[in-house]
């Protein structure tokens, strides 16, 4: 099975290359974030043209997160966070899928910081644990997958000078990071490249795809009966370079 998540900064903007990269390389199951479209104006009809079932749960303009299946239609379980009831923000979307719950997650950039995006973005993050507390207590196959905006490590960015200010390092957010992974979860892409050097997002400004001057915050958390079953991660670099792209890459885990 290949898990993958996809930031595809827009989903009509980018929609013929998600098409291109489902027909391509078919997942079995793809997370989706930063939609940019209302439920209402969802591509259902295109996702299924494809081959793909999908759940969503979008928001006009910005935000939005989708969980698509080869197939199979995935199984609505958690949609939203709870401990925070005035956040209308569509960020979590919670399915099961062929006996594995998948959780597509858009966590808060956080910045200007501080200030009360980066609070928002701490907040949310301890309400991810909360939920992630009781995925884990289910005892069943998990992966938390999604656009985590933190660079957890310094290997993780080409330049930690250049990053240093931005919420997606501070010792808050990386701290916030390392509770949520010491519950028990796999970190699938470190796992596998424990040096580091491997990026998921390339900014569109200053030419940091053709400077490779990228970061990783595309993250899949497995919980340890998923982790069990790991047998590769990785990132589909090279469908970042293709014309009208998102700035994000597919980044993926095979499990057994």
């Amino acid at each position: 099975m290949k898990l993958v998540t996809y930031n595809v900064n827009g989903i009509k903007a980018r929609l013929p290359r998600l098409i291109e990269y489902l027909t391509e390389q078919q997942p079995d199951v793809v997370c989706l974030q930063e939609l940019k479209s209302s439920d209402e104006t969802f591509p259902q009809a295109d996702i299924e043209a494809a081959g793909y079932r999908a759940v969503w749960h979008g928001q006009k303009g910005f935000n939005g997160v989708a969980v698509l299946s080869r197939g199979e239609l995935p199984v609505e379980r958690e949609r939203g966070l709870a401990g925070e009831p005035e956040d209308e923000h569509s960020r979590y979307l919670e399915c099961e899928v062929g006996g594995l719950i998948v959780a597509s997650i858009y966590l808060p950039n956080g910045n200007p910081q501080p200030g009360p995006k980066f609070d928002y973005k701490l907040r949310w993050m301890e309400r991810l644990r909360a939920r992630a507390a009781s995925l884990l207590a289910e005892e069943r196959p998990v992966v938390i997958a999604g656009d985590f905006n933190v660079i957890a490590h310094d290997d993780d960015t080409f330049s930690v000078r250049a990053m240093q200010q931005d919420a997606l390092m501070q010792p808050e957010s990386r701290a916030a990071y390392r509770r949520l992974l010491a519950q028990g979860w796999t970190d699938a892409l470190r796992w596998r490249v424990p040096r580091g050097g491997v990026w998921t997002f390339w900014d569109y400004q200053a030419g940091s795809w053709q400077r490779d001057a990228g970061f990783r915050i595309d993250h899949l958390l497995l919980s340890p009966q998923a982790a069990d079953r790991l047998v590769d991660a990785g990132v589909d670099k090279d469908h970042r370079g293709r014309e009208k792209a998102s700035d994000h890459a597919p980044t993926w885990v095979r499990l057994r």
